[in-house]
């Protein structure tokens, strides 16, 4: 997607003249273009991906003939469904410390698209998601919302305890921090470790939105920076097979399949 220089082309784009309004207030706030109504995403040569506004949502579009489909956040989707009763979210809820202490409160500061985030609501966890990439906070800011004004009870329910606070953890959390946190949850992106098409198309988007930016040497200073703050334990995900992040042994590892979870006990929870 980024073009022969190595730069990334984004543009706004409105998919019907209602959506106009807020589609060029969200371009005022992301500092992108927007782009008239009527383009097709597959002939458009001005942006190597699109942000496009219907209805007050928002998706992710590759431009291009060879383009996978949209990156949405879908908390209603068939897959996040399936996440309610998946083996992997027993494993996520044993590593935050599930069941050791009522209402636990987690900070998920890499939140991505909320998967994870959702998941640990589900189990009854408060959680306060942060996201530093401005497109990638539009996207989960848009998945709550619609999530949140759904007639499915156990989805707007569950969308309940989830706070979305866009920006870098280390800059907004200190209040919700002094307010306390049980538990700072840390998934660095890396490379996809499935085969999955979703995956991988919504890695290459997120690495060409993050271009640039030195991942390992960011995740290990976001390490060092959760371990220095008041909360009983630090969870980081790992693929199953990668050294500890930062050199940095656990407490204990919980391991999957295809990840394990390394965790940083500073105190009990209670």
């Amino acid at each position: 997607m980024p073009t022969a220089s190595g730069s990334f082309e984004l543009a706004l784009l409105p998919a019907t003249t209602a959506d106009t309004d807020y589609a060029a207030t969200l371009a005022q706030q992301l500092g992108l273009p927007a782009l008239a109504v009527g383009i097709d995403p597959v002939h458009c040569s001005t942006a190597d991906a699109l942000l496009i506004v219907e209805d007050g949502g928002l998706r992710l579009q590759q431009t291009g003939r060879a383009a996978p489909g949209p990156v949405v956040v879908d908390f209603g989707s068939a897959g996040m469904r399936h996440r309610r009763y998946a083996g992997a979210r027993e494993i996520l809820g044993r590593a935050v410390g599930l069941g050791k202490k009522s209402a636990l409160r987690v900070l998920d500061a890499t939140a991505g698209l909320g998967t994870d985030a959702f998941v640990l609501a589900d189990m009854g966890c408060e959680v306060l998601l942060c996201e530093r990439e401005p497109v990638i906070a539009q996207l989960l800011h848009s998945g709550l919302l619609a999530a949140a004004g759904s007639s499915d009870p156990w989805l707007a329910g569950v969308v309940a305890r989830m706070q979305l606070c866009p920006g870098d953890a280390r800059a907004v959390s200190q209040h919700h921090l002094q307010q306390g946190v049980d538990v700072i949850y840390l998934d660095p992106m890396f490379p996809p470790r499935r085969k999955s098409a979703a995956v991988k198309k919504a890695m290459a988007l997120f690495q060409s939105l993050l271009q640039g930016s030195s991942a390992p040497a960011d995740a290990e200073a976001l390490l060092q920076w959760a371990l220095l703050q008041d909360a009983a334990r630090v969870v980081v995900k790992r693929p199953a097979r990668a050294p500890a992040l930062a050199a940095q042994s656990p407490s204990h590892t919980i391991s999957g399949k295809s990840v394990r979870y390394d965790v940083y006990v500073q105190r009990g929870l209670a």
